[in-house]
């Protein structure tokens, strides 16, 4: 059954009617350009066939009733009226409470509704689950209301419910190609303008993500560190931002910054610029140079950046041995774990999977989970 009709089904079991409206958003893979959004830089992903799926139907009241599909079918409510709290028993809908805070914070008047939320983007992984669920909230309860939202605006608004609400000081990568993704192609973001150029993918190429399933327990606390450093290197480089420095300026303030720091803005000066270069090797389809790009990604982030684990190096290997300069592969995400990516000629795929199924559990005790995704559009009313 697919996830549109279990939350359908849901729903009907929920709250003894049918839904008026059904929506969704997808989750997303970052290709190349890791932590360079929050550096207003370059980013390279694209949103995937995982997502979140809403079901719901206005209310005459200001009541809002959510049950959560993937959490035990949970139910929750609460009033739009002043500030919402956040739950500290049913966390999940802390997302659904900050989209509602933000929202009416922004000017837009909502409408009571009855809501259940299924999603299949795995949670934890590093493949925006939280912004997916975002995104497809503020459509949702916004065509509800009979209000229409550039998608540019809801990724800013999903951004600031992230930034604000959750604690998450998250860029805007996430929200934005959930909201504008476009099927087959990525998408080049600059993350300062928020404009994006499309970059097909040859069809001949897969998507492979393989969750390592190591806890990113970490990862919020390491985050918010690395973007400090940034901000740091930036103060020393006297720029807004680490997008506007070069390696010159880097290396000619080196003195005045800490070692981890100046790594750090190495990695961020290094990565944009490979992002820029791997969005024309794709065009291009110059497969070599892609995995060259994508090899020097990942080293940047193990070495410079310092966010990868054993596990995830390891995997990385694994693929690269399989695919050598027939694609590329890296780490995706925010680190400490969580999810390996690789763009891969399809008749390699059978390969690289039974690689990592031979390998990766009898080293390290753990089982992985493999995704063969497509690269999908942004959200919708479905």
């Amino acid at each position: 059954m697919s996830i549109q009709s279990i939350a359908h089904r849901n729903f009907v079991e929920a709250f003894k009617f049918e839904p008026s409206h059904h929506f969704h958003a997808p989750g997303r893979v970052n290709l190349i350009g890791e932590h360079t959004d929050y550096n207003d830089g370059f980013v390279l992903p694209a949103a995937i066939n995982f997502g979140t799926f809403v079901c719901a139907k206005k209310r005459e009241d200001n009541l809002i009733r959510a049950c959560a599909v993937n959490f035990n079918k949970e139910i929750t409510e609460f009033s739009l009226t002043g500030d919402i709290p956040a739950c500290t028993t049913h966390r999940w809908s802390n997302y659904l409470r900050g989209v509602c805070q933000v929202l009416m914070q922004t000017g837009y008047e909502l409408t009571g509704a009855d809501i259940t939320i299924a999603g299949d983007v795995p949670y934890g992984a590093g493949l925006s689950s939280s912004a997916a669920l975002e995104i497809v909230l503020i459509r949702a309860l916004l065509e509800l209301a009979n209000i229409e939202i550039d998608p540019k605006k809801a990724a800013l608004l999903g951004q600031q419910v992230e930034n604000e609400y959750i604690g998450a000081n998250t860029g805007i990568m996430d929200q934005l190609v959930c909201a504008l993704g476009q099927k087959n192609q990525a998408l080049l973001i600059d993350c300062r303008s928020l404009e994006s150029q499309p970059v097909a993918l040859d069809s001949d190429m897969a998507i492979v993500i393989i969750n390592s399933n190591v806890k990113r327990g970490l990862v919020d606390s390491e985050y918010n560190l690395r973007r400090a450093q940034c901000n740091e290197a930036a103060q020393a480089l006297n720029v807004s931002h680490l997008r506007d420095a070069t390696f010159s300026q880097l290396e000619n303030a080196k003195t005045h910054m800490s070692q981890q720091v100046y790594q750090r803005a190495r990695h961020i000066i290094s990565e944009n610029e490979r992002t820029l270069n791997a969005a024309s090797a794709l065009k291009d389809k110059n497969w070599s140079r892609l995995s060259e790009l994508m090899a020097q990604s990942h080293a940047s982030m193990r070495d410079d950046f310092e966010i990868t684990v054993p596990a995830i190096d390891a995997i990385v290997e694994m693929v690269a041995d399989v695919i050598g300069d027939r694609g590329g592969v890296r780490m995706t995400g925010g680190g400490f774990g969580g999810c390996v990516v690789a763009l891969a000629p399809t008749d390699l795929v059978s390969d690289i999977r039974q690689t990592v199924m031979k390998q990766y559990q009898a080293t390290f005790g753990i089982k992985e989970d493999i995704y063969i995704c497509t690269a999908e559009d942004g959200a919708f009313m479905a």
